[in-house]
């Protein structure tokens, strides 16, 4: 497989590693400098690539998602805030006709962590004295918060719970991967789930992965809609 980087920071050259190691090329790279406009990603630049892999900044992601579906090549994209341009992004990749996956986190722990909050939410609702909350910590040069994997876990709350908000606290400092709890308090006791990054290695194989799924392929799917039920 054929794979462009579109940000070449520590993510992308973790994932550069990576996909060495699994006998894929790297046809192409670019950071953000130097793609300020999108630049960069030319029919030449992009030729013979497979799929480009996109983790650079919320105010760039979308430009480079309109180039880069222009030229009818899939991709993988972890950048996250941009959610509100969602359906015109989802509009694009359908028009198309490529392969598109996104997650706010390609943790493969942190999907399958998704689903246990889902499984626990099901069951708490049940129980009002029980009330939900979230809250997350990365590090200092994280730009958004709450983060994309919080508003995940918002989301998966409100759905349990009929639409009722909650609201995420964050926290920024150091040089945290980022962890992640929900919990379940009540006047008797607390339970907690939590999940803790332990370096970006996991970001990277879990997008590596879905490049290697969504080559080929048409359709705009979220990570975690790619793993067996």
């Amino acid at each position: 497989m054929n794979l462009a980087l579109i940000g070449y920071g520590k993510m992308g050259r973790l994932i550069e590693q990576a996909a060495l190691a699994r006998g894929h090329r790297v046809a192409f790279t670019t950071d953000v400098e130097g793609n300020e406009k999108g630049q960069a990603l030319t029919a030449e630049n992009l030729k013979n690539v497979d799929v480009t892999i996109d983790f650079t900044a919320p105010e760039v992601v979308v430009q480079n998602i309109d180039r880069v579906t222009a030229l009818g090549v899939n991709m993988v994209v972890g950048t996250t805030g941009w959610m509100s341009q969602l359906p015109k992004v989802r509009a694009l990749v359908q028009e198309r006709a490529v392969g598109f996956v996104y997650s706010s986190n390609f943790s493969i722990g942190v999907n399958l962590f998704f689903r246990l909050i889902e499984a626990a939410a099901a069951q708490f609702r049940n129980y009002p004295e029980y009330d939900p909350w979230i809250y997350e910590i990365h590090h200092r040069a994280k730009v958004d918060a709450p983060s994309g994997t919080a508003l995940r876990l918002k989301q998966i709350l409100e759905k349990a719970y009929g639409g009722r908000e909650f609201l995420p606290a964050s926290n920024r400092a150091g040089a945290h991967p980022g962890t992640h709890t929900v919990g379940f308090d009540s006047e008797s006791d607390t339970l907690t789930f939590t999940h803790t990054a332990r370096s970006r290695l996991g970001f990277a194989a879990g997008a590596l992965h879905a490049a290697e799924w969504v080559c080929g392929r048409q359709g705009f799917y979220e990570f975690s809609e790619i793993f067996p039920s």
